[in-house]
């Protein structure tokens, strides 16, 4: 049995400052006092100067990149945590790395995400919270509870907000069928099916287009926007099939490669994206950020007073 005092704490590494401090703001309750810098070689650097023996510890590190630094910050975290006899802690990951390395799909590769899983479980971990992992089945990989949440509410929030005339939710392959299912429910709206095909890491083709979208204003839902080709591929489609309005909602804006230039010369009217990785550079002209401060806040203190997290997602 977990034993750990009334005292909550929030750690935050360098990973997405402004979340953590969104999440400290929703909290009413300030980050503790760490530093975490750099030695001259470029070896990380930490001390926590805050008191956390027996406390209810929650470190605020998403694995997004660049991702190999901010995972070694999160395990730096870790064992500082544990030597400092913290009560609790929790790896909040808003952002969880190396995802999509779930399994082997073909011989002489990593289970990448097994990989995440073991250094954070063996690292001090007793817990894990995070949002919207690229496979969900991750979550077997560990033998602590794992919370998983989902981006779901505080985008349908908004998507509301918008007042989309009869929409049709829209997903950009077929293994995201489970998740645009869920948005076409809550929202009472059709769902049709991109078919792509991937011929790399960062081109996709285009097949068949499953489901009618003729003069209907569309929804494109996924869980992440990373080089944008399937996205961008995916708003053309439906706008050469006839769309009106294209809104497209991801939990991650992760934007590497030609991401940028893609989203802003795709055809779709507006881009949400939560907060979950910090926005660097150039933003897509289209880009709206809906934050998830609130929902992580949330989570963190259901966590710490034992209540459910499944009631955060209640329809």
């Amino acid at each position: 049995m977990i034993r750990y005092n009334d005292t909550i704490r929030l750690i935050a590494g360098n990973a997405n400052k402004d979340l953590a401090q969104a999440i400290s703001r929703q909290m009413s309750l300030p980050l503790a006092d760490a530093h975490v810098g750099r030695f001259p070689d470029g070896e990380i650097d930490l001390k926590i100067n805050d008191d956390v023996r027996g406390c209810d510890c929650f470190v605020l590190q998403p694995t997004c990149p660049p991702v190999n630094e901010n995972w070694v910050e999160l395990l730096l975290l870790l064992d500082c945590l544990r030597r400092a006899s913290a009560g609790r802690v929790t790896a909040v990951m808003p952002y969880y790395g190396y995802a999509r390395k779930d399994r082997k799909d073909e011989g002489r590769v990593p289970i990448s995400a097994k990989v995440v899983a073991n250094t954070i479980a063996q690292g001090g971990a007793d817990r894990l919270l995070t949002l919207d992992m690229h496979a969900a089945q991750i979550q077997g990989f560990y033998d602590i509870p794992v919370d998983h949440l989902y981006a779901k509410p505080v985008l349908l929030k908004r998507i509301r907000e918008l007042s989309i005339d009869a929409p049709v939710v829209v997903t950009p392959d077929v293994g995201g069928i489970k998740m645009a299912r869920s948005y076409a429910r809550a929202l009472n709206a059709d769902l049709a099916i991109v078919d792509k095909r991937r011929l790399s890491g960062s081109q996709i083709t285009v097949e068949h287009m499953i489901g009618e979208v003729a003069d209907r204003n569309v929804i494109i839902v996924d869980d992440m926007i990373s080089t944008g080709g399937s996205i961008t591929e995916a708003a053309r489609i439906v706008r050469e099939h006839g769309a009106k309005q294209i809104v497209i909602a991801v939990s991650h804006g992760v934007f590497c490669g030609p991401a940028i230039d893609r989203l802003d010369a795709c055809p779709a009217d507006r881009i949400l994206v939560t907060d979950t990785i910090p926005l660097k550079g150039r933003a897509p002209r289209q880009l709206e950020i809906v934050s998830v401060a609130g929902l992580l806040a949330q989570a963190i203190k259901n966590l710490h007073e034992s209540k459910s997290i499944s009631l955060l997602f209640d329809e």
